[in-house]
């Protein structure tokens, strides 16, 4: 017999605001290492014949996240909302300023700074003046001064979006949380390498960390205030 998820906690868990004057849009390591099915991770599974194991992956990042973040971004531009960037990856040459656990994978696609894998993919290309900002760790709060950069900007809510839902994205999320930020995670502009993963990520999420919503359900809250 299935097991419902108890939905007790709702009650406790906090009522988050989408407001242009206090929301800024992060978009999550949207990068060609991690993004681009020809370059980083797409390149190394092609290359070891496992290609098919990422094809969840990459049609979910081309069909749904791109678009889907295309429009995010646009909507916060519109209301004068930050559109912030995070990128991981090394920054030195030899990787070794990576954390154990992240070094191999990041060693593997190629993800240090100045080389192609590290970019942002070309569809979500910021625009001048927009803050790009790397980490080197799961959560941008651990290894960025993304904290400083939000307060100085009068942030006080995120919208979450990019790649993995379940890694990179959640932690990023919930250290946002610790911080007092309220997080609104986007379901339909986030992503990972399987619905289970993706599904069971956002089920933990609502559970106190924040909201998921629809990117359709964001921009028109956003764009109503």
């Amino acid at each position: 017999m299935s097991q419902q998820h108890p939905t007790f906690i709702d009650e406790f868990t906090r009522r988050v605001e989408i407001r242009p004057d206090n929301t800024a849009l992060l978009v999550v390591d949207m990068q060609n290492a991690t993004g681009n099915p020809e370059l980083g991770l797409g390149r190394l599974l092609a290359e070891r014949g496992a290609r098919e194991s990422s094809a969840y992956r990459f049609e979910r990042i081309e069909h749904l996240l791109v678009p889907n973040i295309q429009k995010l971004a646009a909507a916060c531009r519109q209301v004068g909302a930050p559109v912030i960037y995070i990128t991981y990856g090394s920054e030195l040459e030899d990787y070794s300023d990576m954390p154990a656990h992240m070094v191999g994978i990041v060693r593997a696609t190629n993800n240090r700074a100045g080389l192609p894998e590290h970019e942002i993919v070309d569809a979500l290309a910021p625009e001048p003046g927009e803050l790009v900002i790397n980490k080197k760790t799961m959560g941008a709060f651990s290894s960025t001064g993304i904290d400083a950069n939000l307060r100085a900007l009068g942030i006080e809510t995120v919208l979450m979006v990019g790649v993995s839902t379940n890694n990179c994205v959640a932690m990023t999320a919930m250290e946002a949380c610790d911080h007092q930020y309220g997080v609104v995670v986007i379901s339909d502009a986030t992503g990972t390498d399987s619905d289970q993963m993706q599904n069971a990520t956002l089920t933990m999420l609502r559970r106190l960390w924040g909201r998921v919503n629809t990117t359709d359900e964001v921009i028109a809250e956003l764009t109503a205030k």
